[in-house]
C-alpha cells in the first residue's frame, strides 16, 4: 500500500506526467479514438518537457550573472531561491508536504467543481513548494498529523484557486481571449504590476513593448533572438569585466577556464536559446491542452480554465519579457540599496540580494502583464515596482523561515511570501485549533457565496 501511495505521490509531483494525465482525462471524456489519446497525451507531456528545458537552459545561464554581480560589487545577503529552501525543508517536513499536495490538488478541484473560480492550478512544482511552505506554517502553528495535513490541503487549494481568479482580467488582455489562465504564485505583484500600468492608460495610440520600431540599419533586432542576445551580451560583458578586475579569485571561480569576454558572449546566446525553447514549448502546451481541457469542462468542472506556468505570456509580447526583466532587476537593486540603508540605521532587516531566477521569469512575466495594460510605459514601471516590492515582501517574510532554521535563503515569487507573512503572523495571536478553523472558513466561503448565489436566480 505504502508503495502504491508513493507512486501516486511521484505522479503528482511529477508536472510533465501530470499535466499529460490531465489531457489524457479530458481526451477520454470527450470520447476520442486512442490515436488521439496517444497523441495528444504525448504531445502534452512533450511541449510541458520542452518548456521546461528551455526554462533550464535559460536557468543555468541567468545564475553565474547574479554571481558574477555578487562578485562584482562586493554585496553579500541572502538570495531568494525557492528550489534551495524547498530542498531544505524537505528533510523535515517531506511527509507533511507531499500529503498537503496530494489533498490539495483535490482540494482544487472541489472548489473549482462547487464554486464560481473555475481555475484548476496545473504548475506542478510551485503547488509542491507551496506545500513546502504550508507544511512549515502550519508546524508554526501548533497543528500536528491529520489536522496539519487537512488545513494545508484546504489552504493550498484556496491559494490554488483564487491566485489565478486574481489575474484572469489580466491573462484575458494579454491573450485577447479567455481560454487560459495563470498558474504561478508570483500572482499578486502580476496584479500589482497590470494596475500600475493602467495608470498609464492605453488606447490606439498608445506605444507597446511590441510597436518599438528600430532604424532601418537595426532592423536585425527586430528579431527577438537577435535583440535578447545583443542586450544580456552588454549586461553580462559589462557584469563579468567589472568582476574580473574587482574579485578576479571569484570571477574565476565562475567563469573557469574561458576567457571572460568569449564565456559572456556564449552564455548570452544561451540565454537566447533558452527563451527560444521556452517559447516552443509553450506554444505546443497550449495547442494540445486547451482542446483537450474542453472534456474537462463539459464534464466534470464546467467552464474550467488551465492554469499555467508564467511563460504561457511570454509569446504575446517578447520585447516585454526582455525589458521586464532589466526593469524588475533595477528595482531589486533600488530596494536592495534602501534596504541595506535601514540596516546601517539601526532597523535589524535581511538584505536581500536580487536573485536573477527571480527577476526574469517574474520580472518578465510583471512587464507583460504592465504592457498589457499600459504599453511600453507600463511595463517598465510595472516591472520595476515588481522587483521593488518582491523584495520587501522577502525580507518581510524571512524571519518567519529564520526562526524555524532556515538561513540566508527564503521563498522568492510574491505570492509565497504573501502567504508566509499573513499565516506566519496568524500563529503569532491565534492558537493552531483557531486557525484550523479559520482556514476551513476561508475555505468553504466561495462554495457558500456559489450555492447562495444560485438559489436567489432561481426565485
Amino acid at each position: 500500500m505504502l508503495g502504491i501511495l508513493q507512486f501516486i505521490q511521484q505522479v503528482l509531483s511529477t508536472p510533465a506526467i501530470f499535466v499529460g494525465l490531465i489531457a489524457l482525462l479530458g481526451l477520454l471524456l470527450q470520447r476520442q479514438d486512442v490515436q488521439t489519446c496517444v497523441k495528444g497525451t504525448i504531445k502534452t507531456i512533450l511541449g510541458f518537457i520542452v518548456l521546461n528545458a528551455g526554462a533550464g537552459v535559460v536557468q543555468d545561464s541567468i545564475i553565474p550573472f547574479g554571481d558574477l554581480f555578487q562578485a562584482a560589487f562586493h554585496v553579500e545577503g541572502v538570495v531568494p531561491n525557492n528550489e534551495a529552501v524547498t530542498s531544505l525543508a524537505l528533510n523535515s517536513y517531506a511527509v507533511q508536504t507531499a500529503s498537503i499536495f496530494a489533498l490539495g490538488m483535490c482540494a482544487n478541484i472541489l472548489l473549482a467543481r462547487f464554486s464560481r473560480l473555475k481555475y484548476i492550478f496545473l504548475t506542478g512544482h510551485h503547488a509542491l513548494y507551496m506545500s513546502c511552505l504550508i507544511s512549515i506554517l502550519m508546524t508554526i502553528s501548533g497543528l500536528t498529523g491529520f489536522k496539519l495535513i487537512l488545513a494545508g490541503a484546504l489552504l493550498l487549494g484556496l491559494v490554488m484557486t483564487i491566485f489565478p481568479a486574481i489575474m484572469q482580467p489580466t491573462i484575458e488582455a494579454v491573450t485577447g481571449d479567455d481560454s487560459l489562465a495563470l498558474g504561478h504564485f508570483g500572482s499578486s505583484c502580476y496584479w500589482l504590476s497590470a494596475q500600475i500600468g493602467k495608470l498609464f492608460g492605453k488606447n490606439e495610440d498608445t506605444v507597446t513593448t511590441e510597436d518599438i520600431n528600430f532604424p532601418t540599419t537595426l532592423s536585425f533586432l527586430r528579431e527577438n533572438t537577435i535583440s535578447i542576445a545583443l542586450a544580456m551580451f552588454l549586461c553580462y560583458i559589462i557584469v563579468a569585466g567589472v568582476a574580473v578586475f574587482a574579485s578576479p579569485a571569484e570571477a574565476a571561480a565562475i567563469i573557469g577556464a574561458d576567457n571572460w569576454v568569449i564565456y559572456s558572449v556564449i552564455q548570452s546566446i544561451t540565454f537566447s536559446a533558452g527563451i527560444y525553447i521556452v517559447l516552443s514549448g509553450v506554444r505546443m502546451l497550449i495547442n494540445e491542452i486547451v482542446p483537450a481541457f474542453k472534456g474537462i469542462s463539459e464534464k466534470l468542472v464546467p467552464n474550467a480554465k488551465p492554469a499555467l506556468d508564467c511563460p504561457i505570456v511570454f509569446p504575446y509580447a517578447p520585447n516585454a519579457v526582455l525589458l521586464g526583466f532589466f526593469s524588475s532587476f533595477i528595482g531589486g537593486i533600488v530596494a536592495l540599496a534602501i534596504l541595506a540603508f535601514m540596516g546601517r540605521a539601526g532597523i535589524a532587516v535581511a538584505i536581500i540580494l536580487p536573485g536573477a531566477v527571480l527577476h526574469f521569469f517574474c520580472g518578465a512575466t510583471a512587464g507583460v502583464c504592465g504592457n498589457a495594460r499600459g504599453g511600453l510605459k507600463g511595463c517598465i514601471a510595472g516591472a520595476f515596482v515588481h522587483g521593488v516590492v518582491a523584495t520587501f515582501l522577502i525580507a518581510g517574510m524571512y524571519p518567519v523561515l529564520s526562526s524555524m532554521g532556515f538561513a540566508n535563503t527564503a521563498f522568492s515569487d510574491t505570492d509565497f511570501t504573501l502567504v508566509g507573512i499573513i499565516f506566519g503572523n496568524l500563529t503569532k495571536v491565534m492558537s493552531g485549533n483557531v486557525l484550523f478553523g479559520l482556514i476551513i472558513v476561508l475555505f468553504l466561503l466561495p462554495i457558500i457565496f456559489n450555492l447562495i448565489g444560485g438559489k436567489r436566480k432561481t426565485e
